[in-house]
């Protein structure tokens, strides 16, 4: 049998002598052979010995591969991590440690089922490789990256390469995501810019270990709630949608509380999520040439390395406040309030979905309470300098200021924020 993964093998002696490993490992195909007997000429000559099992390692680099003997020469197996693909072999002779990664988890089961039966000597209850050379095209199966830059290359008839893990697909006039390309669950990166993709499928979230996500140069026009709902949430880092027709972004994408990088340039956004500081990771993010007219209130609190937001169509700040205040509250709103409050959970299935629309949409007063129906709103103008160490000009006029919009839960709270305002 065999088993492509990644391999590190690592003599035991380096912590005695003060030595680190440099802990990154290969690709490699693993394969579980028959050991050759002492005399190849003359098979029935061979001896129980003759027949053993033994460990291969083949890489792209030695593809004769090393042979490890197994009969009594496992110390010990590490399979703590082996639901992940990951388990590190043991041997007593020569003492080393096989680490093995990014293997298909039910594969490295079964093969260490093997290797502890050859380890006591027993028949192994799988078929054995022979001890040959692995072949260029069988590392090929196995290659982590592939790169398409034109539509003639782009594979109709093959599936990808399982054990992907950087797919670049640009230039392919893609209407739509390949459908294959959510089967490859090691994909770290995926980049389908310069297509023409209108709709992303919200299985891209089932791309449990994607990192890095780019879509520029598309025609998307929406970005859907159940894809920032997603697994992506916990993974994604960097998300590039430039260059599409994205007018709103929904209020959970601020949800991808892991983004460091986030690219909104050259769309038809009229305003960023009222939630984006919740976005707490953010360092660097590019908005350039949407039709922003105002920053939301919470983009106070981002702490950005560098900002872009050259060529919008900021307004200037309103002189006069907009009241909306209900006083007393509305039993409706005090309801509402606690909720967001105490943190009560709620969904379409507890309540009708028009009031989780307003509970998704509630804003936040300066206070940090919550204010849905009933508020105060004000606009100021903020140096963006607080908020990012390299911040590109809003303007040819060379300004780094933009407006900001405000929320007040009462009369007291914009008083008391009045100096801020004025």
């Amino acid at each position: 049998m065999r088993l492509p993964c990644e391999v590190e093998v690592r003599s035991c002696h380096l912590p005695t002598l003060g030595l680190k490993s440099r802990g990154k490992g290969v690709r490699a195909v693993v394969s579980l052979c028959q050991a050759p007997g002492r005399n190849e000429l003359q098979p029935e000559a061979r001896t129980e010995s003759d027949s053993r099992a033994c460990l291969l390692v083949s890489t792209m680099k030695d593809r004769q591969g090393t042979s490890y003997k197994l009969r009594e020469n496992i110390e010990q197996l590490f399979t703590k991590f082996v639901d992940e693909g990951k388990a590190t072999v043991r041997l007593k002779e020569p003492p080393v440690d096989i680490c093995l990664s990014k293997a298909n988890p039910g594969n490295l089961k079964t093969l260490l089922s093997a290797m502890r039966l050859a380890h006591r000597g027993c028949d192994v209850n799988t078929p054995l490789s022979t001890l040959k050379p692995v072949k260029t095209s069988e590392f090929e199966k196995y290659k982590t990256k592939m790169v398409i830059t034109s539509k003639k290359d782009y594979p109709l008839s093959k599936n990808f390469p399982y054990f992907l893990e950087h797919l670049q697909a640009s230039y392919c006039s893609l209407a739509r995501v390949d459908m294959r390309m959510l089967c490859l669950k090691n994909l770290t990166k995926l980049d389908l810019s310069h297509n023409c993709i209108k709709k992303l499928p919200a299985t891209i979230g089932d791309l449990t270990h994607l990192q890095e996500l780019n879509l520029n140069d598309n025609q998307l026009e929406t970005f859907s709630v159940p894809l920032c709902t997603s697994t992506l949430q916990k993974s994604l880092h960097s998300l590039d949608l430039s260059k599409n027709k994205i007018k709103a972004l929904p209020v959970q994408f601020c949800q991808f509380r892991e983004l460091t990088n986030l690219n909104l340039n050259d769309n038809e956004l009229i305003h960023l999520p009222f939630k984006i500081g919740q976005l707490t990771n953010l360092r660097f993010l590019s908005a350039a040439r949407n039709k922003l007219r105002n920053l939301p209130s919470e983009f106070r609190m981002l702490s950005l390395e560098h900002l872009d937001l050259f060529g919008n169509t900021f307004e200037k700040p309103e002189v006069i406040p907009i009241i909306k205040l209900q006083v007393p509250l509305t039993l409706l709103e005090s309801c509402e309030q606690a909720v967001l409050f105490y943190r009560i959970p709620y969904g379409p299935d507890i309540i009708p979905y028009h009031l989780c629309q307003d509970l998704d949409t509630a804003k936040t007063c300066v206070c940090g309470r919550f204010c849905l129906q009933s508020f105060i709103q004000g606009t100021t103008t903020m140096n963006l300098h607080s908020v990012a160490h390299t911040v590109v000009l809003v303007d040819s006029m060379g300004r780094t200021e933009a407006p900001v919009v405000s929320y007040f839960c009462s009369l007291t709270c914009f008083v008391k924020s009045s100096d801020v305002l004025n």
